[in-house]
């Protein structure tokens, strides 16, 4: 099997000639530290992973009056081409701050300007200040937000040069400035979790209609996927994680809006995995009957999670693929290789019946010793069904 015949069996929940293996997000710092700046292809290739191509692209609907921001140059990491229109105009202005990078993300529209503030250094960017400040802010969301559409084209001819070098990823659209491809996850960013969850018992409703507003967006956007080469797209994000919040609040406020998304992406032809990086083992059925393709990230005990790999495979491996499972903070760093490679064979023999599983390290990982990466790789070849 090539790279992508291997990823996408897998995703099919079929058994595979070795265990697939791969990573998440290949971040920006690890590649300029440890690796001389070398691209993620080239990463994949050194340490011989099943690569990834993560590709975003979008466009806009003249019909609503939309346009690219003109100020919106150079991209981010995973970002798309922001959609403004003569209601939604952003602008960004610089902060000073000895510290860290900081500037204030503005949108302006006829009704109000909303504004967040913003903070990177040299592993991530955070947020500072949040976007909604009062409840009635997500009126004016509602009112003029744009709604970016996929560049199927884009897409598809990114997918046809990378052949079976790999698969293709990407992401549910996310807000602007800052978010997550959920909608509770997004609602997060903009409004905070600490405050959102709190809203959930002081004003559910007002959490109601929130999250439907941006499921909407999401909607639309999903609805241009149609056509577009993607092998699988990521929806969810860590603050539905049960490290987070609680079972009762997923059940009411992320699984009645995110499961109607799933169902539309595979009306569309789109394949589905569903990320929660922390706590999963009190809601992995409730994420398997939302009927994603696949399910991330497994993180164990020894990264701040809950699973046991074991028994996860026993409850939803029939259901769904599973992707993770690997403790890369411990095996990446600071032990032996044969430790690494036992940590491999743990992970297969408890995740790897029937097949269904890609290895990969649960979520980020920024400084890793190179010698282990390489073990990391080599040992899960070695795990032939």
């Amino acid at each position: 099997m090539n790279s992508k015949i291997r990823l996408i069996s897998a995703i099919s929940k079929s058994k595979t000639d070795r265990l697939p293996v791969t990573t998440h997000h290949v971040m920006p710092y690890f590649l300029k530290k440890h690796m001389n700046g070398i691209t993620n292809q080239e990463f994949f290739e050194f340490f011989g992973l099943d690569p990834i191509n993560w590709v975003m692209a979008s466009k806009f609907s003249e019909n609503r009056g939309e346009f690219f921001d003109p100020a919106h140059k150079e991209l981010g990491f995973l970002e798309m081409k922001r959609v403004c229109s003569d209601n939604w105009i952003i602008k960004i202005d610089d902060l000073p701050d000895t510290q860290y990078s900081t500037w204030r993300f503005y949108i302006h529209t006829p009704d109000k300007t909303l504004s967040m503030v913003l903070q990177s250094n040299e592993y991530t960017t955070w947020i500072k200040e949040h976007l909604v400040k009062e409840k009635s802010d997500i009126d004016i969301i509602a009112k003029h937000v744009t709604y970016p559409l996929c560049d199927v084209n884009e897409i598809n001819n990114t997918a046809e040069l990378y052949g079976d070098q790999g698969i293709i990823r990407g992401h549910i659209c996310t807000f602007d400035g800052f978010g997550q491809p959920g909608c509770w996850q997004d609602a997060a960013c903009l409004y905070g979790i600490e405050k959102l969850i709190m809203a959930t018992f002081e004003d559910p409703g007002w959490v109601h209609a929130f999250l439907k507003i941006l499921q909407h967006r999401k909607k639309v956007y999903i609805e241009s996927l149609s056509g577009a080469k993607y092998d699988i797209i990521e929806l969810g994000g860590g603050d539905a994680s049960t490290t987070v919040i609680s079972p009762d609040i997923f059940n009411e406020f992320i699984a009645p809006y995110d499961a109607p998304l799933i169902e539309l992406a595979h009306s569309v032809g789109q394949r589905i995995v569903y990320h929660t990086c922390g706590g999963m083992m009190p809601i992995l059925e409730t994420i398997a009957a939302m009927k994603p393709d696949a399910m991330e990230t497994f993180t164990p005990e020894g990264m701040g999670g809950d699973t046991i790999l074991r028994e996860a495979k026993k409850r939803i491996g029939d259901k769904v693929c599973m992707i993770g499972g690997f403790d890369q903070y411990h095996f990446f760093n600071d032990c032996s290789e044969e430790k690494t490679r036992k940590e491999v064979r743990r992970c297969f023999e408890e995740a790897g019946d029937n097949g269904g599983f890609i290895l990969a390290p649960s979520d980020h990982f920024f400084d890793a010793d190179i010698n282990l990466i390489r073990a990391f790789a080599d040992e899960a070849k070695r795990c032939i069904y």
